[in-house]
């Protein structure tokens, strides 16, 4: 009986907890629910931990947990008002922004501080389907810790499976007698051209159909 009587409490718990749960985060706001910064993640894990003595301790008071979810979501909106108002106050709760690569070369100093690795930074943008370091603009370190990527200005395509791009050649001011006369100097058949782009400079990048290109490792 004893038993029966702890488990209808539990479950009575987790029926009032739950909504008042959802409540506060709502009042919380998205940010709270986004990637989180540092200090919105530790709220997220008090909320946790509260809820789930909670729900698993019959032995604590139920009006106590409620009041401890109301004011850790009242301290983290508090906290996220301050954030809009005070940059200072922003600076001493979460991470700053880090540049940890410009111009396709890695900022050292700041993947230090920010304790990443080579290897942490080349994995995060091979998974923006970045494979090469010369793509990037600038890549920024968030204090989430996403990276968010510039990539530099992308290549024109000009040639696709041998046929000419002659629309971007157009809005390059270029003709398709002039890719020819590029292509010719090179000793490439348009025919054999599975891919060729223009970069800022005009130079010309050319995939040959059938061509071996050697791969690098990948490093995880």
């Amino acid at each position: 009986m004893e038993l029966l009587k702890d488990l209808l409490q539990v479950l009575g718990r987790i029926y009032t907890i739950y909504p008042l749960l959802l409540g506060v985060t709502l009042f919380m706001g998205r940010r709270s629910i986004a990637e989180l910064p540092v200090f919105d993640y530790i709220i997220i894990l008090s909320l946790g931990s509260v809820v789930g003595a909670d729900i698993a301790d019959p032995k604590i008071e139920h009006i106590h947990t409620a009041f401890a979810i109301i004011a850790i979501g009242l301290l983290q909106k508090l906290a996220s008002i301050l954030l809009v108002k005070s940059r200072r106050i922003g600076k001493w709760i979460t991470f700053e922004p880090l540049i940890v690569v410009k111009d396709g070369q890695f900022i050292y100093p700041n993947m230090k501080k920010a304790r990443y690795s080579i290897d942490n930074i080349l994995q995060m943008l091979r998974k923006e389907q970045i494979f090469d370091m010369a793509e990037v603009d600038m890549a920024v370190l968030e204090p989430s810790g996403a990276l968010s990527i510039l990539k530099k200005m992308e290549k024109n395509a000009v040639v696709k499976e041998g046929r000419i791009q002659t629309i971007t050649l157009q809005k390059l001011n270029l003709t398709g007698e002039w890719l020819e006369t590029q292509l010719g100097e090179r000793g490439i058949p348009l025919d054999q051209v599975f891919f060729a782009s223009l970069d800022e400079q005009k130079n010309l990048n050319i995939t040959i159909y059938d061509k071996e290109i050697p791969l690098p490792p990948l490093y995880h």
